[in-house]
């Protein structure tokens, strides 16, 4: 419904308060005052066709995250302005509206066309629309590029780490695998010794067992420490010389690494005569050998298997954009991602609360957060340190918070670090985008908040990220672009 525009009433908006009375004028010729009643007035995406400047009235823009409608503005003030925002660069920009707006109570808006506002632009303000353009188009281009080599930096140095870590299993399970065929080639050639010796079918049989048993012993053997390990190896080897059998110190350290000793060594001399105990002794380290040498196949592979899974989960390439997930899973996946990174230097602490319900995210984006802060944190700590990764509930927000045992972040650049271009690392080691888009993801993207508390040795960066979808913290009512 259409209203009576005021050239007065325009000139009480700060939008307007220095145009002339013929612009005034102009501007009432050209646009119009509708009363619009609650409820939607566009939605986001749809083609941009009007300029909206609240008058009086009651608005709220949300924006689209997956399929909600995220709430980014609540206000009253008359002046703050909506709509077609992009119309002056044309076709050069998508020409759509960028959000929603609704009305909650009945409101009054100044109206202009898109093509109007455009009209108006490059008449009257043609220098201050060339600065315009080229800040609009500058900042974005920027933004793309130093972004880019952001991402293409930290998807190096994964990448590397990656490599690295999935080289090492795949090369034991190779070495593994060929020890393997040599162990394979000397139990068929002492399975044939073994068939034509003095064995008679009780002897066998028990032997057989004791097998079985030493393959169970294989998958218990506990962990030993070097001086554990060494004095069972000299145990072993004497009882093998006293047994005549030769390259005793040879055989020692796989029955002592599979949890095999000098008692069970006993068991086997009593079920064999001394004649043939070698042969049996060799054949049981065979397949002590053989057994243990398929369990550090079956680590090598598992390790694959979960540095895979956990690139998959790190990129989250076979996922929806916006889903519900447990945070953690995305925490671990970083830190399994920046393992090598990180380094023996730094002991990790994960205080988890498990209790915490999945959470409504971009997670690709998210990890793409852990992930800068986690290396900032290394990087501050110089490879030695203690990385702590918590989670909490806070209210009805979930805090994540990644700590470090560095030198803190100085007074003087604590209100600086998210800015965009700032770095305390050297030339060519970052770009001083990392917090920047840490900040726009977690605050704009997610509508949570990014804060930082250091002192010397106890650095933490605080996400936190609404529960619920509905969770989202109004904005501050101020006037400007909508």
């Amino acid at each position: 419904m259409s209203a009576p525009c005021s050239a007065d009433e325009l000139r009480a908006l700060f939008l307007f308060e220095h145009l002339s009375d013929d612009q005034l004028a102009w501007l009432c010729r050209e646009g119009h005052v509708e009363v619009v009643e609650p409820g939607p007035v566009y939605r986001e995406g749809a083609p941009a066709t009007c300029f909206y400047v609240l008058m009086e009235g009651a608005v709220v823009l949300s924006r689209r995250a997956g399929e909600d409608d995220v709430e980014v503005e609540r206000t009253s003030r008359p002046g703050v302005y909506a709509g077609a925002l992009q119309a002056f660069v044309g076709d050069r920009a998508p020409q759509v509206y960028n959000n929603s707006m609704r009305v909650t109570a009945p409101s009054r808006f100044f109206v202009l066309d898109a093509e109007v506002l455009t009209r108006m632009m490059r008449e009257w303000f043609p220098m201050a629309l060339h600065l315009l353009e080229g800040l609009f188009f500058g900042m974005r281009n920027i933004n793309e590029a130093v972004g880019q080599r952001e991402r293409l930096l930290a998807l190096g140095s994964l990448s590397a780490g990656l490599t690295h870590e999935l080289n090492n299993p795949a090369a034991a399970a190779v070495r593994a695998t060929a020890a393997l065929r040599e162990r394979v080639a000397g139990m068929r050639q002492k399975l044939g010794l073994i068939a034509a010796g003095p064995f008679d079918r009780a002897t066998l049989e028990t032997l057989i067992r004791l097998q079985n048993d030493a393959v169970e012993r294989v998958a218990k053997a506990p962990a030993l420490s070097p001086i554990e390990a060494g004095d069972g190896e000299d145990a072993v080897a004497d009882w093998l010389d006293d047994h005549r059998i030769t390259g005793g110190w040879n055989l020692a350290p796989t029955f002592v690494q599979a949890g095999l000793d000098v008692e069970w060594l006993d068991r086997v001399a009593q079920t064999v005569d001394d004649e043939v105990l070698e042969g049996a002794v060799r054949w049981l380290n065979y397949t002590v050998e053989t057994e243990m040498l398929m369990s550090e196949i079956e680590d090598s592979t598992t390790r694959i298997s979960t540095l895979v899974g956990a690139a998959t989960q790190y990129s989250q390439m076979d996922r929806a954009p916006h889903r519900t997930c447990d945070v953690h899973e995305l925490l671990d996946s970083t830190l399994v991602m920046l393992g090598r990174k990180i380094g023996d230097g730094v002991r990790v602490v994960k205080d988890y609360d498990r209790t915490l319900p999945p959470v409504p995210v971009y997670a690709a984006e998210l990890n793409q957060v852990w992930t800068n802060l986690i290396d900032n944190a290394v990087a501050a700590m110089a490879g030695t340190g203690t990385l702590t990764v918590r989670t909490a509930a806070d209210g009805d927000r979930l805090l994540v918070e990644i700590g470090d045992t560095g030198p803190g972040i100085p007074d003087g650049i604590r209100d600086r670090i998210f800015e965009p271009f700032f770095t305390t690392k050297p030339v060519g080691d970052g770009t001083g985008l990392g917090l920047d888009i840490s900040w726009r993801i977690v605050v704009n993207r997610h509508h949570g908040d990014l804060r930082v508390e250091s002192v010397p040795g106890d650095t933490r960066f605080q996400v936190r990220l609404p529960l619920r979808p509905e969770d989202r913290a109004e904005q501050a009512d101020e006037g400007g672009p909508a």
